[in-house]
């Protein structure tokens, strides 16, 4: 179960949240083989004064348009495959929304241990997929 959280100004319209969302999502079905029913955002827009970022950080130029994604998985992906998914993820983003690649930051954190997981009930599940 990866948990995304997305951040972002709360000038974008609701469309083009929903679009970042799915986005994502889909981009974590290819790449990272989760099954569709395991979708778990939290989408907060936050006033501009809340979002803080560089104008230009290791040469790539931010702006108002920039979107925060912190994804939390399970560990068991290696390099090639989280950058395909970042690739992915920015890719779909750009293709389905007027966000240019550049706004878009990704933060992976992994989770070691199934046992870090509860689903509901207060129980730890079994999970068949990564």
């Amino acid at each position: 179960m990866p948990l995304v959280r997305i951040s972002l100004s709360n000038t974008y319209q609701q469309e083009t949240i929903d679009l970042i969302s799915s986005s994502i999502h889909k981009a974590l079905m290819e790449n990272f083989r989760i099954p569709k029913d395991d979708y778990f955002h939290i989408i907060e827009s936050l006033d501009y004064n809340h979002l803080k970022y560089p104008k230009e950080y290791l040469g790539i130029k931010h702006s108002s348009k920039i979107v925060y994604i912190q994804i939390f998985a399970a560990k068991g992906r290696n390099t090639e495959q989280k950058q395909f998914l970042y690739k992915a993820i920015t890719d779909k983003i750009k293709s389905r929304t007027d966000i240019p690649q550049n706004e878009v930051i990704i933060l992976l954190t992994e989770i070691e241990g199934k046992e870090n997981w509860s689903f509901g009930n207060g129980a730890i599940q079994t999970i068949k997929h990564i």
